[in-house]
């Protein structure tokens, strides 16, 4: 055979190669049933709007209630819009109260002007007194600013303590302060009512008000949310 022929018998080959290729290459496509054609469209097709709605529902708060507390996502949530029923009494918390005595003892030990002495649980009849107290001498707008209503205190649950200086005043120290915000996380618990954070609390500043909160502390800390922020329900 002649190196023209050669060729020419080359490329005959190479065209039969290729269309028996083409042929294997269709008849491996192979149409997909009808109704599977449709379950296709359909999920193709599906509305944002429902896939938004469901996502929504699943990030949707779980609110849970004793007859007590309201707790949402498993954290006690006391604030203006959930409260305590009036006879709840639990006393200061033991987890809370270790955990508090171990941040003092830190906190001394660091340097930090911070008194063993604090302001605990309340029962609903002391912050009742004091919160009349204090709508008389400051009137009712103020005072709600600064001061829980009777039932609905973070104090009455026994989680929620305000530390004190050396001198018996309320912490809120810049130094003192600055390490709560940095490290109270690591103890369990939160700074509650944080400094921009007032529309979101309904209270203004509370540098000495830390809340105990548990193994979730550290990431709220660290989110620099506000409680209700971060359980999604403002």
């Amino acid at each position: 055979m002649n190196s023209m022929k050669r060729r020419e018998w080359m490329r005959w080959c190479l065209f039969l190669g290729a269309l028996t290729g083409c042929a294997a290459n269709e008849a491996e496509v192979v149409p997909a049933p009808q109704e599977e054609r449709t379950a296709v469209v359909e999920q193709s097709t599906r509305p944002d709007n429902e896939e938004k709605k469901e996502e929504r529902e699943a990030d949707e708060p779980v609110v849970e209630t004793d007859g007590n507390v309201t707790r949402i996502n498993g954290i006690v949530l006391v604030n203006k819009d959930y409260g305590v029923a009036a006879d709840y009494a639990p006393g200061e918390d033991p987890e809370a109260l270790a955990a508090l005595m171990d941040m003092i003892g830190d906190m001394q030990s660091a340097g930090l002007d911070v008194s063993g002495e604090y302001s605990g649980f309340r029962s609903y009849q002391t912050q009742a007194d004091l919160y009349a107290g204090y709508v008389a001498a400051y009137g009712q707008q103020e005072a709600d600013t600064f001061s829980a209503r009777p039932g609905f205190s973070e104090h009455q649950t026994g989680l929620a303590f305000d530390l004190k200086h050396g001198s018996g005043q309320l912490l809120e120290g810049e130094t003192e302060a600055g390490w709560l915000l940095d490290h109270a996380g690591e103890y369990g618990f939160i700074v509650r009512y944080q400094e921009g954070k007032e529309e979101v609390t309904g209270y203004i500043a509370e540098p000495w008000h830390v809340r105990y909160i548990g193994e979730q502390a550290p990431a709220i800390q660290q989110s620099g949310l506000a409680l209700e922020q971060y359980l999604g329900i403002k």
